[in-house]
């Protein structure tokens, strides 16, 4: 993973707390802790787009810039918080959100007040989410534990393991974003320590899709390739859709919902009666350990 992708931690959580700005019932999600844990200069953005006007402005340039990137983010966040809740409620015992950058499930989602949660990213992320966290609620909440890794070169395993977490009860796994910034060995590691986790654990992770990465099938979404994939370099892997399944199976998981960009806009865009597309080249996957 590389250092540019600390970087881009800032970006979900920007949409999340714009959002916060729509009237409840047409929010895409309700949050009112990620806005406060962004940096200074986002909170200013956010802070600016308080009348309606420019909010729908600057969003609506956004969105014709990166097509379907202001639904993007709220409506994986309400997917997953749904399948953490489901999960919790009947099954998972923990939760370890691997990359969880500025996310704030761990404390705002009711089910989990009482769930030991391990929030594990790069240094730089890590060190901002403890400080944010520290200013915003005072401390970072006795069931979260704050875990520093480098995803390429360090074991999951072992890390965890020093902050307290072992592979012995059923854990809930998210990978948000994730799995782009990895390198190939990377993934492979990754999965690897998902391969111990027991029977009945869940998983959700988003990945971007091969065609994309390829230059082959870009959605209008040009610029974000040319930055991003050519330029840049700070994604790194893709998958091709078809192939999720037996990849999972390698690694003793089942695919339960691979959800895309239309399905995701049709269950929290459409309730709120915006007119919004989700960007359709993060599918997102949930899964359930065999």
């Amino acid at each position: 993973m590389t250092k540019k992708a600390a970087e881009t931690a800032a970006g979900p959580a920007f949409f999340v707390a714009a959002e916060q700005h729509f009237p409840k019932g047409t929010r895409l999600i309700d949050d009112d802790l990620t806005g406060r844990l962004l940096p200074l200069g986002a909170r200013v953005m956010v802070w600016l787009m308080r009348p309606a006007w420019i909010r729908d402005w600057m969003l609506g340039m956004m969105d014709k810039k990166y097509p379907g990137i202001v639904a993007l983010f709220p409506c994986r966040k309400r997917y997953i918080e749904e399948k953490v809740a489901e999960a919790v409620a009947s099954q998972v015992e923990r939760v370890v959100n691997l990359g969880a950058g500025s996310d704030t499930l761990a404390y705002r989602l009711p089910a989990l007040a009482g769930v030991p949660v391990w929030e594990v990213d790069q240094p730089e992320n890590i060190d901002l989410k403890r400080s944010g966290l520290e200013k915003a609620l005072g401390q970072v909440p006795a069931h979260v534990t704050l875990v520093s890794i480098d995803f390429d070169r360090e074991d999951l395993v072992d890390v965890l393991a020093s902050h307290g977490y072992a592979l012995d009860k059923r854990t809930f796994f998210i990978l948000e974003a994730v799995t782009q910034y990895l390198t190939e060995p990377g993934i492979r590691s990754t999965f690897e320590f998902l391969a111990k986790a027991p029977a009945g654990s869940r998983l959700v992770f988003t990945y971007v899709s091969k065609d994309f990465m390829e230059g082959k099938a870009l959605h209008g979404l040009d610029s974000l390739h040319e930055r991003l994939v050519v330029k840049d370099q700070t994604w790194l892997f893709g998958m091709d859709p078809e192939g999720v399944p037996d990849f999972l199976d390698g690694y003793g998981w089942r695919v339960l919902e691979h959800v895309g960009s239309k399905e995701l806009a049709e269950r929290y865009v459409t309730p709120t009666g915006r007119t919004l597309q989700s960007m359709p080249i993060e599918p997102v996957v949930y899964a359930e350990k065999m």
